[in-house]
């Protein structure tokens, strides 16, 4: 099963923040316009640069091998495909590992059986960026623990992550890497609507099958979904700061 996609008033919720939060919104913009530049005068994209020299490109493997990790950030990703009838290419799943987390941060209290990565190989899903066949972003979505193995922690750890995830590495590509960093920062107010609707999502599967590990649930895989799109997200960001501006 499939969650509905998520209705986001994207005019409403850039009017609900700061200037601060905008500026930073502004900031990752720039970044992904002049790496995605950068990549297209080359005659590549996102998704190409993982998947150079890798062979052959099979469905569910992981691009590019060995995935992509930040031994300074703890920040990894990597890409796939198998969701053909999504309409996509294929999407990038980003994570963080326990290194990377807040002291704090504590995994999400589970009573299953399920086996969960714990201790330094703790690791957390922040969210998955839909990609299509130029290459460019068209979706975002969380998935349920199963889906990518995670270890699985409540949305607002996961929101206070959201800026913790920063790969900065030549492999497989930097413009692709900072590209990509980017994205979730210029996206951040979806990707916490996502996180939020993630937990809620999962809070109603519970109610609806109570005898059941939702966690471990495969008749619940996507638990939260957003079209994006990034020259709307920056035609609507430049409005929103031009109104502060002009108040």
């Amino acid at each position: 099963m499939d969650s509905t996609p998520l209705k986001f008033d994207l005019p409403k919720v850039l009017s609900e923040l700061s200037p601060q939060e905008l500026d930073r919104m502004a900031e990752a913009a720039d970044t992904v316009r002049e790496n995605l530049r950068l990549l297209k005068k080359s005659g590549h994209n996102l998704v190409g640069q993982c998947l150079a020299h890798q062979g052959t490109f099979y469905e569910e493997e992981h691009y590019p091998k060995g995935d992509v990790y930040d031994a300074e950030s703890h920040a990894q990703y990597y890409y796939h495909a198998h969701r053909p009838e999504s309409g996509e290419h294929g999407h990038f799943h980003t994570f963080l590992r326990a290194k990377g987390m807040a002291r704090k941060t504590r995994p999400a209290p589970y009573s299953g059986d399920a086996g969960r990565p714990s201790g330094k190989d703790a690791l957390s899903h922040i969210v998955a960026i839909s990609m299509n066949r130029p290459g460019l972003p068209i979706g975002m979505f969380t998935t349920n623990r199963w889906v990518t193995g995670e270890t699985f922690y409540a949305c607002d750890d996961v929101i206070e992550m959201i800026d913790r995830f920063d790969v900065e590495q030549s492999y497989p590509c930097l413009a692709t890497n900072r590209a990509l960093s980017a994205l979730i920062q210029l996206f951040r107010p979806q990707v916490v609507a996502l996180l939020k609707q993630r937990d809620v999502t999962l809070g109603a599967w519970k109610e609806k099958h109570p005898d059941r590990d939702i966690y471990e649930d495969r008749e619940l895989e996507i638990t939260s979904i957003v079209d994006i799109s990034i020259e709307r997200q920056t035609t609507e960001l430049k409005k929103a700061r031009r109104r502060i501006a002009r108040n």
